[in-house]
């Protein structure tokens, strides 16, 4: 039909320019038009690589995090354990203590019952056989005194121990949570834009 029209309709110089010039900027529009298309999906690729890397870096920094929660956790449980240890120490101590204190309490009984002794001077000789007996008493309390004292001893030496643990533990910790910021400040290294 259109072959018809322009065998029909003779189409003079200046309409075939126009038609040259339409048809050179339908081209050009189009190979704009693709050219774009080309440098988005290449943009879209590049975004998506980013995005995969970011993943990964991000998983990274969680499995630090995770580990060094672990690590922390597992820590505290020790020293709860230390502390838990040492509270029964502390008890018993205060045990110890308190028995301590009634020993000291019947040999203040014991010696103000000297006292009166020594006020009744003249019926003495008959009652030296209860002072000696008194005395037989106090030795033995005084022998308990020095084994509740030994005791305390070793419940303050089990303690200096468990600090010594605590101590050796919060150092070990301290070592532990540098070798753990280690693979972080390698990361914050490798990639400076997580600043």
């Amino acid at each position: 039909m259109v072959e018809e029209n322009k065998k029909s309709f003779p189409i003079s110089d200046d309409e075939n320019v126009r038609e040259q010039q339409f048809r050179r900027a339908v081209s050009s529009f189009e190979g704009i038009i693709l050219s774009q298309i080309e440098m988005k999906n290449k943009l879209a690729v590049r975004l998506n690589y980013s995005i995969v890397a970011g993943i990964l870096i991000l998983g990274m920094i969680a499995i630090s995090i995770l580990i060094l929660l672990l690590t922390l956790s597992s820590q505290v449980n020790r020293m709860n354990a230390v502390v838990t240890d040492m509270n029964h120490n502390f008890t018993q101590v205060a045990d110890q203590m308190t028995a301590m204190k009634s020993y000291v309490g019947s040999m203040e009984t014991r010696v103000a019952q000297l006292n009166e002794i020594r006020d009744y001077t003249s019926i003495m000789d008959s009652e030296m056989e209860f002072v000696s007996s008194d005395m037989d008493d106090m030795l033995n309390r005084i022998s308990g005194i020095g084994e509740n004292v030994h005791g305390v001893r070793t419940k303050v030496d089990s303690i200096s121990n468990t600090v010594d643990r605590m101590d050796f533990e919060v150092v070990r910790m301290r070592y532990d949570m540098k070798d753990m910021a280690r693979p972080s400040r390698t990361l914050n290294k490798m990639f400076p834009f997580l600043d």
